[in-house]
């Protein structure tokens, strides 16, 4: 299931390069592996090497709490979706669970969550799990009412491999399924069997070692909002993007590639973040840089530069901005171009009072219909539809755009 040579795909506009950021957030005294925003919009909780989690204001960009408590360099981090808990896992499997408020406070410690470094954690859409994915090669599902393991710890390392590294788990959309990254391949987990679905090897099937014995592995995973996608990110062997469809798990086109100014070819790819209607892609690299990709093309359209490698990378709410961080020690806030920007790109909090009008929300559909970007009329129109489930044009009109994408099924499905 590798899917065929990379090559390097057309740009579908003038790539824009930006080396000055918007703004930077500074106070960690070593690298910065990990940001995340919550869903109020108004703060980012970012972790570093340095021990420390730091909770920023966005409004002010001022730095709110500087949170201490472990006793490790801290290597994940997650907020759950209602912005409730902050959970940051460390070098030594320490798992430290606080209060999502704005003090940033102690709430639970579970001292050995893990035998080994935690590289990944990601709370469950609903907020009752946390998993956590561990150089021990298991992963493991926690309430978050008891802070107690749900079940037994999944081993991620069956036949015929003999050892294997946890670097990514992330939630689908729904719940429904666990994406497990590995050194060996990507595993898709039933949550609800609590079953092993499928796995690929991805970019561990590129099987020449660089120099120095290096090989390939699955570094970072993102679903798209629709759970349609998921993407995946290589290690410096396999410098790439690669697209997965979840109803088949093959991959989609060719993997994604880019090179930068001098003609050097991207290197790891150490996160990847998806905007919120799922029309744009932020990846950072161990090469400096942080690239904005159309998803929809699988083409670069800017390039963000930081001094050194860049760790992490996240979308600001309204999805105008990136947040990236690494061994520079600070988060850069970086421009979205305008022209890649929908109006409504933003977080909908429920009981919001500045819902966009029926009216507003039709245009923005149009335009995004006008600029050939289906992807983003799909996830407007599914919006609406989970709105109001009995306004019939919404279907009709979501079944225009899914003829147009060639989706026959889905579109005779919605008519």
């Amino acid at each position: 299931m590798g899917g065929s040579a990379p090559r390097i795909h057309l740009r579908v506009a003038p790539l824009t390069s930006q080396v000055q950021p918007v703004r930077t957030f500074e106070g960690h005294e070593k690298d910065v592996v990990a940001v995340a925003v919550f869903p109020d919009r108004r703060r980012m909780v970012t972790a570093s090497y340095d021990k420390t989690l730091c909770l920023w204001d966005l409004m002010k960009g001022v730095l709110l709490k500087k949170i201490e408590g472990h006793r490790s360099e801290v290597w994940a981090l997650a907020v759950s979706r209602d912005g409730q808990f902050i959970a940051s896992g460390s070098k030594k499997g320490e798992l430290i669970i606080w209060h999502g408020g704005s003090n940033g406070s102690f709430r639970h410690t579970i001292a050995k969550a893990h035998e080994s470094c935690m590289f990944s954690l990601d709370f469950s859409p609903d907020g009752t799990t946390l998993a956590t994915g561990s150089w021990d090669e298991n992963t493991k599902l926690w309430s978050t009412e008891s802070w107690q393991l749900r079940g037994d710890p999944i081993n991620c390392c069956a036949a015929p491999y003999k050892q294997t590294v946890v670097y990514c788990v992330r939630y689908s959309p729904s719940g429904e399924y666990l994406a497990i990254a590995t050194e060996n391949d990507i595993q898709i987990w039933d949550l609800s069997t609590r079953t092993c679905i499928t796995t690929f090897k991805a970019h561990a099937a590129v099987s020449e070692p660089k120099e120095g014995g290096e090989i390939a592995y699955n570094n970072t995973l993102q679903w798209t909002p629709d759970g349609k996608r998921l993407l995946s990110g290589g290690s410096h062997v396999d410098p790439t993007i690669r697209e997965w469809d979840s109803s088949t798990w093959q991959q989609v086109g060719d993997p994604w590639e880019d090179y930068d100014a001098s003609g050097a070819r991207m290197s790891r790819i150490s996160d990847i973040a998806i905007n919120n209607t799922g029309t744009l892609v932020a990846s950072s690299s161990d090469d400096s840089y942080v690239r904005l990709w159309v998803l929809s093309e699988r083409s670069t359209v800017a390039l963000f530069k930081h001094s050194d490698a860049v760790f992490c990378v996240t979308f600001s709410a309204d999805s105008k901005h990136v947040l990236s961080g690494g061994v520079d020690k600070k988060i850069s806030e970086w421009e979205v171009p305008q022209c890649y920007v929908l109006e409504d790109e933003r977080v909908p909090p429920q009981g919001r009072d500045d819902e966009p009008s029926d009216s507003a929300t039709h245009m923005l559909i149009r335009a995004a219909c006008l600029k050939g970007d289906l992807r983003a009329a799909e996830a407007l129109l599914t919006r609406e539809i989970i709105a109001n489930p009995n306004k019939y044009t919404s279907y009709a009109n979501r079944s225009f755009v899914m003829a147009q994408k060639l989706d026959w099924d889905s579109a005779l499905r919605d008519a």
